[in-house]
């Protein structure tokens, strides 16, 4: 199959000439997309959940169209909708948060005939908004054709996911077409090596002046030094992953991670999901591609997801006695660079692909030797690439006001990276440049090669990120308790104003600020205050507020019933203040340089969650002024999944001794800081109508000698 779609860049000088490219690759991309879902052989396939966590074919079959409307009425392009109920229930989809969490919701889906009509409207819709609307050059984020152009790639990821769905439904509900054919090549596979690479730099982001279209996570920099290491010449086959199901790997606890473990009794797994048990074949097995079943090809790319990648590198550095792993993002990225794979920009050009990617081959994966790279094969294309890198943001990453939720759920250490693209990795997912990541219970036509490499990456990431966490830190910042407990931002300040005295009080930073409460509130006592947090979503929250001046939220009273929030600045008294403060998302651990001349530091329940907790208080002398504070406040609740025990600085036995946290502090800040005085403040984090937990923190504020 051969489908040639060239992305449009951002750039150019003719305005008419930009029109016509964008329009032909919208209405091509709508158009393959439907006809991918040609390979249904009947109406009641689009019904059917190949996917017990996910939806019916139907409803992606439709959320595609819906997000165009949603997106361009978010962005006040259109002012009118299409189809409400359908824009409503084809909104959302199931995501892929957890492979024992069943949806056991029921929808009323509208017919394959509505979802077409609806269809063509918007096929319509976005062709005339593309005709009419004012386009300068280059295309910026904040053009309304950065949303048009959002909507197409949106569809190019769900060609692929949709595809991935199709392949998982009944055999008799599918049927072959001449557009969606899988390759006919298939053989014995080469075996496999591990050649070298060396070391060199990497850098990665991209700025706003980038070629092509870029979702959040793209943006931002990110540059590190890899050392030399070693990586497999191709990619690992269904011939050499066979060695491992046949050695009993699927029953040996010992190759697989507790998570790995947890998935595999749940599913009850033996083998890869694409993997037909066939007693008539000579290895055992058939493979389903997407609309067939055919002999297991054995040197074509085995698709697998983290998990059983992972526990295949222990089986492999077992038997072979070497440290066998996935590469992480940074020694993929590497290993592009010392393979010289060409950019999407100039093989697209070219017209021809130096892999299997893009749907410039076939339907289906081919032989792993049919694309070399500078001595190693498919570098790009085949099938993703599973590494052991946790998605993160890039420094100076920012979300896009009308995607803000694209990514930063994603920022959990649940989500690994894929690199590299697949068969059918169209548009944005054919970059270089391009980050997604899954969980890593999670199908995408993926497989893996390994590296033997000693490369220790460092990788953050950010513990709050569910919704449930997100609004019980709103009503934690602004909202009231039944206990009768003081809210908890707003006294701190209370108190912090209090010891400052005749201090000088220009300038303030709020490290650990999630929604923002006392932020805002120093800001009265402050002429400048500046609120950080890990957290993307959090700052995301406090964002809004400042924009704004407004904050909705919802909390669960009990079952599933909810009690809405509003909060307003104006009703805290506190709409003045928007001028005087700034959020930014930062490392309490890895802060900028930037962030210095402070009269106050304030760290609010942050010291017992960081990974390094020493590190960040070294820090703080250099970033105050003479006589300025520096306000701690912890339960010290210290927890391994936070902070590694050798890092905590308290909560622990030291020479038979107990170490407390007032006593790890002590002995920190006390050669540049003076302890002015120590004192309990309790606070209250409500999780429903009925269920409280109440807490005591102690806060400690020292002045700078």
């Amino acid at each position: 199959m051969e489908a040639i779609l060239q992305m449009p860049t951002l750039t150019g000088e003719d305005i008419g000439q930009k029109r016509t490219e964008i329009q032909t690759y919208f209405q091509s991309c709508f158009k393959r997309y439907e006809s991918l879902f040609k390979t249904l052989a009947a109406e009641e396939a689009y019904f059917m959940k190949a996917d017990s966590l996910r939806h019916p074919i139907i409803f992606y079959y439709g959320h595609t169209a819906t997000f165009f409307v949603n997106k361009l009425k978010l962005a006040k392009i259109i002012d009118r909708r299409i189809g409400p109920e359908l824009e409503s229930i084809f909104a959302v989809g199931v995501d892929e948060m957890s492979w024992d969490d069943l949806n056991g919701q029921h929808y009323a889906w509208p017919t394959l005939a509505q979802t077409q009509t609806y269809r063509d409207k918007v096929y319509v819709l976005v062709s005339e908004l593309i005709e009419t609307l004012p386009l300068t050059l280059p295309i910026t984020q904040d053009s309304p054709w950065w949303v048009i152009l959002m909507g197409i790639e949106h569809e190019n990821i769900h060609l692929e996911t949709s595809s991935v769905l199709i392949r998982q439904l009944p055999l008799d509900m599918v049927c072959e077409t001449d557009l969606w054919h899988h390759c006919e090549v298939w053989g014995e596979a080469p075996e496999n090596v591990l050649l070298s690479v060396s070391a060199g730099s990497v850098q990665l982001g991209k700025g706003t002046e980038g070629d092509y279209f870029g979702w959040d996570n793209e943006y931002g920099h990110h540059q590190t030094e890899i050392p030399s290491f070693r990586a497999s010449k191709f990619l690992v086959s269904h011939a050499e992953y066979l060695a491992f199901v046949e050695d009993g790997a699927y029953d040996n606890e010992a190759l697989w991670s507790d998570e790995g473990a947890a998935w595999k009794a749940y599913t009850k797994t033996k083998h890869p999901l694409f993997w037909r048990e066939d007693a008539q074949q000579a290895n055992g097995y058939r493979l389903r591609t997407l609309t067939s079943e055919i002999p297991l090809p054995m040197n074509w790319p085995v698709e697998v997801n983290c998990l059983e990648a992972e526990a295949f590198c222990r089986w492999l550095s077992s038997k072979e006695g070497r440290n066998i792993t996935l590469p992480t993002e940074d020694e993929y990225m590497r290993l592009r660079r010392a393979a010289n794979v060409p950019g999407y920009g100039v093989w697209s050009a070219r017209g021809t692909a130096p892999g299997n990617i893009d749907l410039r081959d076939a339907a289906s994966s081919v032989p792993i030797d049919r694309y070399a790279h500078n001595g190693f094969c498919d570098v790009i294309g085949n099938v993703w690439q599973w590494s052991r890198t946790p998605i993160y943001p890039y420094e100076g990453f920012e979300v896009h006001s009308v995607y803000d939720d694209f990514t930063v759920p994603t920022f959990d250490g649940k989500h690994n990276l894929i690199k590299g693209g697949s068969w059918i990795s169209c548009g944005n997912l054919a970059l270089e440049t391009s980050r997604y990541a899954f969980r890593r219970h999670f199908y995408q036509h993926a497989g893996f090669r390994y590296v033997e490499s000693g490369y220790e990456e460092k990788v953050a990431t950010n513990p709050y990120t569910t919704d449930s966490i997100i609004s019980q830190y709103c009503h934690f910042g602004w909202g009231e308790n039944r206990l009768g407990i003081e809210n908890y931002p707003a006294k701190c300040v209370s108190l912090i104003a209090e010891y400052m005295q005749n201090r000088p009080r220009k300038r303030a930073f709020d490290i650990g600020c999630a929604i923002g409460r006392s932020t805002f509130e120093l800001a009265r006592n402050f002429d400048e205050v500046i609120g950080v947090d890990f957290s993307a979503r959090f700052i995301q929250e406090a964002q809004k507020l400042k924009e704004r001046g407004t904050l909705c939220y919802v909390m669960p009273t009990e079952g599933e019933l909810e009690s809405f929030h509003e909060v307003s600045l104006v009703q805290f008294g506190l709409e003045e203040e928007r001028k005087k403060v700034a959020f930014w998302q930062a490392d309490a651990c890895n802060l900028k340089p930037i962030f210095a001349g402070f009269d106050l530091i304030f760290a609010g329940n942050l010291l017992d969650r960081l990974y390094d907790p020493k590190k960040f208080l070294d820090s703080i002398a250099p970033r105050l002024n003479e006589r300025g504070l520096f306000v701690l406040t912890s339960p010290y609740t210290w927890q391994e999944e936070s902070t590694p025990k050798e890092k905590w600085i308290g909560g622990y036995r030291k020479d038979g001794e107990h170490m407390t946290t007032f006593e790890g502090l002590t002995e920190i800040l006390e050669k540049e800081f003076r302890l002015i005085d120590r004192k309990n403040v309790p606070f209250v984090i409500q999780e429903t109508a009925r269920k409280h937990q109440h807490t005591i923190a102690e806060m400690t504020v020292w002045e700078k000698k």
